[in-house]
């Protein structure tokens, strides 16, 4: 699989079913599957030919560097969101969960608006190699890591994310994280990264439309009242937005 290929319906066994898990989170994934199948659905449209068209002009990238935006990847929207910060902010580091096309939209944004770098991480290993080897191709870099999923920190079920080396000083946080498959809440374990923020960063949480994001979105503005989160229901998906308060 590469980011120019449609990404597969369902998280790949090979990599997830050997590592141990409650059975009471395995039943979470199947009880919220057939809860959330309408959003999960719609997940699947990227947006429209016309939006996507735009997104590679603003970011002056040829017209086939982003080919397929549908299945689990990014929609349009979001992708405009990442744009939109990169080019308010200028922030001196991107931490991205779960590489892909939004890695090469942040590595570009990154080239054009203040030069900043992208640190990416994804349990996949080849993944990891293909996507740092197609942004090259693109005329971009970034720093894409392997993370094999181990235990999550805190409170949060499923599986996480083993971090090597992440930065203090993040200015825009991407979660696009593991699947929902591992577990319906499992990317509330990114608020392990929220003390690394600077002022004024921003998060962006990918799938803020289904139910079990929707959960993690509460939980995160009970626990971080210093952090305001807006989201944003436009788009395929949803885009849950945290904007840290000047200290």
């Amino acid at each position: 699989m590469t980011t120019r290929d449609t990404t597969q319906f369902l998280a790949r066994p090979d990599l997830y079913d050997p590592l141990p898990r409650p059975l009471r989170e395995r039943l979470d994934v199947i009880a919220f599957g057939a809860i959330q199948w309408p959003w999960l659905l719609r997940s699947l449209w990227g947006g429209r030919k016309a939006e996507k068209t735009a997104l590679l002009r603003r970011l002056d990238l040829p017209g086939d560097a982003l080919p397929n935006l549908g299945s689990w990847k990014a929609d349009t929207r979001f992708l405009f969101h990442i744009v939109d910060a990169i080019e308010t902010l200028r922030p001196a580091t991107v931490v991205e969960l779960g590489c892909g096309a939004s890695s090469l939209v942040i590595a570009r944004a990154l080239q054009k608006y203040g030069g900043g770098r992208l640190i990416s991480y994804d349990q996949h290993q080849d993944f990891v190699v293909e996507t740092g080897a197609w942004l090259a191709s693109q005329g971009v870099a970034a720093d894409i890591r392997h993370a094999p999923l181990g235990p999550p920190p805190g409170d949060w079920p499923g599986l996480w994310y083993q971090l090597t080396d992440p930065p203090t000083d993040i200015g825009l946080l991407v979660i696009d994280g593991p699947p929902w498959a591992l577990h319906p809440l499992v990317r509330g374990a990114a608020e392990s990264l929220f003390p690394r923020l600077t002022e004024d960063a921003l998060i962006l949480l990918d799938d803020a439309a289904r139910i079990g994001e929707r959960i993690v979105a509460r939980r995160w503005r009970r626990r971080w009242p210093s952090i305001d989160f807006v989201y944003d229901r436009a788009g395929a998906k949803g885009t849950l937005i945290g904007a840290v308060r000047r200290r």
